[in-house]
Formats: structure tokens, C-alpha cells, sequence
């Protein structure tokens, strides 16, 4: 029963089954890693089955195919960088840049509070009485900055 699993393990399935398992992987906690490293396993398995090489060559194999594999791939995201389609996903003062806003505080000496939404957060900007429409042009981390409407 053992040597079965062996060589089952051993043999070209083996690796293909892993590259399955790796690329399977990638599709439920994508990072663009274990992609490469199953390709490298899918070729380890398109080798083994071509060529009668032992589990310590086919290893060798893996891992200089997963190395080759990783370094063209880094090469190759460098010069085409992934692009989100929504880059400021996770910097809402980023997204707020360009909204309307409204003076809850008074902003006088350059400080007060602004609301968007539901949310009232730290404003920066020329002074303005509550009631106020302002526009967020920037973010300072969690501070907003505002200017008045033209």
C-alpha cells in the first residue's frame, strides 16, 4: 500500500496534482505567488512523465524551474505592474478628494470638523462657521483638507 502511494507520488501525477493543488490555492488567496510555483510543477510533471528521472532529480528539477519561474515572473510584473481598478480602496481620505463637505465645527486658526456622509472627521483650511460648503482638496492622513467652493 506504501509503495503505491510512493510511486504515485513519485511519478508525473504527483507533480500535476500538485500544480492543481497550488494553482487552486492562488484562486482562493490570490497573491500572484503560487501560481509560478505551480507552473513549476505542472513542467516538473510534463518532464517526469517525458523522461525516466528519479524523485531526487525530479526535486532538483522543481525547484530550479520554480526559481526560474519566480525570477522571470518578478522581472515580468516589474516592467507590467498589476493596476487596480480602484486604487484609493483603502485610503478613504484619498476618495473623499473632490466631495462636498460640510462645516460641523467652526474652522477657525485653520482647524475645526467637516461631515461627508456619515461620518465627521478633523478639517484643515480657511476659516468657515458650521454650516459651510467646503471641498476636500487632500488628506493629511485622517485630517482632511478643505478649501472653499468656487
Amino acid at each position: 500500500m506504501l509503495d503505491s502511494f510512493v510511486a504515485t507520488v513519485t511519478s508525473h501525477w504527483g507533480w500535476l496534482a500538485l500544480g492543481v493543488g497550488l494553482a487552486i490555492a492562488e484562486m482562493l488567496a490570490p497573491g500572484y505567488f503560487l501560481i509560478w510555483i505551480a507552473a513549476a510543477a505542472f513542467l516538473t510533471g510534463i518532464i517526469a512523465a517525458q523522461l525516466p528521472v528519479g524523485l531526487a532529480a525530479q526535486v532538483v528539477i522543481f525547484v530550479v524551474l520554480a526559481a526560474l519561474v519566480l525570477f522571470g515572473a518578478r522581472s515580468w510584473l516589474a516592467d507590467n505592474p498589476i493596476e487596480s481598478a480602484d486604487p484609493n480602496m483603502n485610503d478613504r481620505g484619498a476618495r473623499l478628494i473632490g466631495e462636498t463637505v460640510i462645516v460641523t465645527h467652526a474652522i477657525d486658526g485653520g482647524s475645526g470638523r467637516v461631515k461627508q456622509g456619515d461620518s465627521e472627521w478633523i478639517a484643515r483650511g480657511p476659516d468657515a462657521e458650521p454650516g459651510t460648503r467646503m471641498r476636500v482638496s487632500g488628506h493629511d492622513g485622517a485630517i482632511l483638507l478643505v478649501e472653499h467652493l468656487h
